[in-house]
């Protein structure tokens, strides 16, 4: 990363609790509320953003050499596109007909949220692109799922 730090280790999270909500949101910043740590994790306490929902957490962050997150994106596995405010049922259908499976997909989003902003963030804010290209590793080692960004901005793709 341009700051010296190496990306040493990225991990997947199937819940906010098993990252400390300081490094989550170090990363997020301040200027999306949507993307930080409590807002995120009351969609998940409240069950809202859940397996049984349809929301099953993906989270991705990226660790530095001593365990320090510093990049991460909520990530979720939707066996649909209920709460996206994208709405793709038009191409799940026509997909589905040509033979092949939309979902179970995996979305980098928040949840029940249609407004724009970062999705991938880095806590030096310099660059987001380990935590955004490791989406495609995450996505084969979970069967080859489609990958999206929902109501991103064009940096969340950097």
């Amino acid at each position: 990363m341009p700051d010296g730090r190496e990306v040493t280790t990225i991990k997947v999270l199937s819940s906010l609790k098993d990252v400390p909500a300081e490094q989550w949101d170090a990363c997020a910043g301040a200027d999306n509320p949507f993307v930080c740590h409590g807002f995120l994790s009351a969609l998940e306490d409240s069950g809202s953003a859940s397996a049984d929902s349809g929301w099953l957490a993906q989270h991705l962050t990226a660790l530095d050499e001593n365990g320090t997150v510093i990049g991460a994106a909520p990530l979720y596995v939707k066996s649909h596109s209920y709460g996206e405010y994208v709405f793709d049922w038009g191409w799940a259908d026509a997909y589905e007909r040509a033979g092949g499976q939309y979902y179970p997909k995996l979305l980098c989003a928040v949840p029940f949220t249609p407004a724009s902003g970062r999705r991938c963030a880095s806590e030096a804010r310099r660059t987001r692109f380990p935590v955004c290209a490791s989406r495609s590793k995450v996505s084969a080692a979970l069967d080859g799922l489609s990958v999206g960004c929902c109501i991103g901005t064009m940096p969340s793709w950097s």
